[in-house]
């Protein structure tokens, strides 16, 4: 075998005339020595073999060392033909196990060594093919290491092979760290809920400010992950109700507004970045008047005196914001000269979202201070006729100075309840901005005291408010309009009571639709909260929060008038106006016929009691007026009871919502004597007129 192995090692020597003769000799003498190792030349026929013990592994470790020595020496690599010499030799030695195996019998060589595999032969084959394997720097030990390659692995290339040996101890590597983290997890110690009764005792005494935001903390992330995390015995109720406890303490908030809070942003971590927001002001940012200026001579001029500006935002080309001033901002010239007005962001979004037209006649139905008229007027280019309304006459003179100093004239400022301008001026305006008064839970960081005095009587009474005002506002709107009929509805609040739950009413009791406000940003509005279902066009209306936008919290919807019709109802076909006049023309007609027809029946039943004496008629007169006063009396009375109960009962959503405003102080007349009443009457005044002007000039007389 070790001959023929030769033969073939020369054959391939002599073809391969590109390879040096060195190398063909270092081949020769290491598989020469490994074959004498391993397989020992078989012996002649007739000749006998004596028995000769084998000698030990010992003896054979320095020849291993001697051929690694000649190899580091020669320091030249063998072609790669060498791997079909192991294979050759490997099976070789299979085929001396097969034989052993079958006969256990022992043959000897001319030199006396017994030819028998066993443990001894085998370890060192094994030995010699990890010195060649060493030697030649074979990839075939990293792979016995591994022990669970595949077939594929061993034919792919050894790119393959060592990103396969990556991928495996990179997944290693993830799968301790993960077993790491959950025993990080189970090792930890749980939270402990406290109870109701400690965290007020706690709050009471001595409040721990550090301790309660931990606590906080810790009751966020059990709520996230609460069937691992929970305490044996807790329900998720209990620790809601720690946790609204601990942060109407630490941010300073009545429980209703943190119930209300916590219903809009479930996710505690976005929770605690509202209120965290509301804490913290917003930069001053102000407006150019396009009507005066443009906005890079405004910051130029800004720049000038001292102060730090900065274009706003993408969305608006009017705002600018400014980071620091040496000047104050309501004190320049610009300001005093028009050119620019103080005024937040989000005041910008409803007038952008109604889009005033040149010519059109607007209502401004809740102008005070006037930033927002004076930007609508801006776009319409000073034309047309623009409506600023307020109920308080106080707020009307902010309005008109503001209105001067901006240089608008196509203004009429007006100091009416907006709920009378349906009665006004009915189907009269292009286009109405209604910023409706609200309770102020998006501008917190303004007022403080919106954090403690809201309560469910104060919003109810809001939205109520908020639903007058919306419904009168869709009736002075003129749906005809050739370029109008909208309406834009927003609120600095963030409350669902104020804001999608007041559209939905007045979806439901006008014909009209939402419609995209055109701003980009926001997020869009409620159409599920809760329990409670709203109008799916509900989507198109847009939020804004502190901690997202970082303007001040704000509701913006725009609605288009369908129909000047109050109550339209699906089935039937919408009526023109004149066709709705007529309609309106044959219901009063049928009115008056019912009533002439009732009038005669009760004249033919009558005519027995036309009999009856005129006294006794008169006393039954009488008896029957008091007994339908007592009935109506009885009826107005259930009439508040229920009323004051729908009240009590009003969330904001369903129902209407009727509040019971304080009455007005009516004159009451005192009873007094006609002598009295005579003497104060127009004669008397007029008589005493007379004598003191006759007194006077009859003195005068006398002086002269």
């Amino acid at each position: 075998l070790v001959q023929m192995v030769v033969a073939k090692q020369k054959k391939k020597a002599v073809n391969g005339a590109a390879k040096p003769e060195k190398k063909i000799t270092v081949q020769k003498k290491v598989i020469q020595k490994k074959v004498d190792a391993v397989v020992p030349v078989a012996p002649k026929k007739g000749k006998k073999v004596e028995k000769v013990e084998t000698p030990k592994k010992k003896a054979l470790k320095p020849k291993k060392k001697a051929v690694e020595e000649e190899e580091s020496d020669e320091e030249e690599e063998l072609p790669v033909s060498l791997k079909d010499l192991k294979k050759q030799a490997a099976s070789a030695g299979k085929l001396f196990d097969s034989d052993d195996e079958m006969g256990d019998e022992e043959d000897e060589d001319e030199n006396g060594f017994i030819l028998k595999d066993g443990p001894q032969g085998s370890d060192d084959e094994d030995d010699e093919d990890i010195d060649m394997d060493d030697d030649f720097g074979s990839d075939e030990d990293e792979e016995e290491e591994d022990g669970d390659d595949s077939e594929e692995d061993d034919e792919g290339l050894p790119i393959e092979k060592k990103t396969k040996k990556l991928d495996k101890k990179m997944a290693k590597i993830a799968q301790e760290g993960e077993e790491e983290l959950q025993l990080n997890i189970t090792g930890a110690d749980r939270f402990e809920l406290p109870t109701v009764e400690e965290v007020e005792e706690e709050i009471q005494t001595a409040p721990n400010l550090t301790g309660m935001k931990q606590r906080i903390q810790d009751v966020i992330q059990v709520l996230g992950d609460f069937k691992n995390r929970r305490q044996e015995g807790k329900s998720r109720t209990d620790y809601v109700e720690v946790l609204m406890k601990d942060l109407c303490s630490y941010y300073g908030y009545n429980e209703y507004l943190m119930n209300k809070f916590l219903n809009i942003f479930p996710a505690g971590a976005e929770l605690l970045e509202f209120l965290e927001a509301n804490d913290q002001p917003r930069p001053v940012t102000i407006r150019t008047n396009t009507l005066k200026t443009r906005r890079g001579e405004l910051a130029k001029s800004l720049i000038n005196r001292g102060m730090n500006v900065d274009p706003a935002a993408k969305w608006t080309k009017v705002g600018l914001v400014v980071y620091d001033t040496q000047v104050p901002v309501g004190a320049t010239p610009e300001y005093l000269a028009g050119h620019y007005m103080i005024q937040g962001l989000c005041s910008l979004l409803p007038v952008m979202s109604l889009a005033p037209q040149p010519g059109e006649r607007i209502l401004d139905m809740a102008a005070a201070p006037g930033g927002k008229t004076s930007h609508i007027a801006a776009l319409m280019k000073n034309s047309g006729v623009l409506f600023a309304n307020d109920p308080s006459k106080d707020r009307c003179t902010a309005i008109i100075g503001n209105l001067h100093r901006m240089g608008v004239n196509c203004s009429i400022v007006s100091s009416v309840d907006g709920r009378e301008y349906e009665k006004i001026m009915p189907q009269g305006f292009d286009r109405i901005l209604l910023d409706a008064p609200c309770s102020g839970t998006g501008v917190i960081w303004k007022d403080q005291s919106v954090k403690t005095s809201r309560d469910s009587q104060d919003v109810q009474k809001r939205h109520t408010l908020q639903r007058e005002l919306i419904l009168s506002a869709l009736d002075a709107l003129d749906a005809n309009s050739p370029t109008g009929g909208y309406l834009v509805y927003s609120t600095c609040s963030v409350l669902v009571e104020e804001n999608e739950a007041v559209v939905n009413y007045a979806l439901q009791k006008r014909h009209c639709k939402l419609v995209p406000t055109g701003l980009d940003i926001g997020v869009e509005g409620f159409t599920k909260f809760r329990e409670y279902r709203f109008h799916p066009s509900l989507s198109l209306s847009r939020r804004y929060y502190p901690h997202v936008h970082n303007i001040d919290g704000f509701f913006v919807a725009k609605i288009k008038k369908i129909s000047n019709t109050k109550n339209p109802k699906p089935d039937q076909p919408e009526k023109k106006d004149g066709e709705q006049e007529k309609g309106d023309d044959k219901e009063k007609k049928n009115k008056k016929k019912k009533k002439v027809g009732k009038k005669g029946e009760k004249k033919q039943n009558g005519g027995e009691a036309m009999e009856v004496e005129g006294e006794e008629k008169d006393a039954a007169l009488k008896t029957t007026a008091s007994k339908e006063r007592a009935l109506k009396k009885k009826k107005n009375s259930e009439k508040n009871k229920d009323k004051a109960a729908k009240a009590s009962e009003d969330d904001g959503f369903n129902t209407k919502g009727e509040v019971r405003y304080e009455p007005k102080q009516k004159f009451k007349h005192k009873k007094v004597n006609k002598r009295l009443l005579a003497r104060t009457s127009a004669k008397s005044m007029k008589k005493k007129r007379r004598k003191v002007m006759t007194k006077g000039y009859s003195g005068a007389t006398t002086t002269e």
